[in-house]
């Protein structure tokens, strides 16, 4: 059986340890990173049958920003963030999407906004979601 780490824990030990929310909140914020360095999807099948164009040293200086280019995720941080994907299946679809904005790094102000409410009442549904993200890590609820 393969053990999976999630800040520095093993987690298919999860009955034995406790987790608290902070632990949980930086899980998320990793599945995040993780999430956003892998790849963009791309539908298949489809190609460009355009020649390249060949740019002046000017047009080129002009043109383009430069690409930037993104180390990809290793398979361990893939796993982990996999994981943690799992554990959105415990909250309502309204606290998943306040759980990844916060954990994509979005303001109190404009996580309130897209909810409709204040920010100090969105931190609260925050707080509630992770709760029951611990609580569950804590007595060892499975997510299949």
């Amino acid at each position: 059986m393969a053990e999976r780490m999630v800040n520095d824990r093993t987690v298919d030990k999860w009955p034995a340890e406790k987790w608290t929310v902070d632990e949980v909140a930086d899980a998320f914020i990793q599945a995040a990173r993780t999430a956003r360095k892998l790849p963009p999807v791309r539908v298949q099948g489809h190609f460009n049958a355009w020649p390249t164009i060949v740019r002046s040293p000017h047009e080129r200086l002009a043109g383009d920003d430069p690409l930037v280019y993104r180390f990809p995720p290793t398979p361990a941080e893939v796993d982990q963030m996999l994981v943690v994907m799992r554990w959105v299946q415990w909250l309502e679809v309204e606290q998943r999407h306040l759980v990844w904005m916060r954990a994509a790094r979005y303001r109190w102000y404009d996580i309130g906004k897209r909810f409709g409410c204040a920010p100090r009442t969105a931190q609260r549904r925050w707080e509630i979601a992770m709760y029951i993200v611990t609580h569950n890590l804590a007595h060892g609820v499975w997510v299949r």
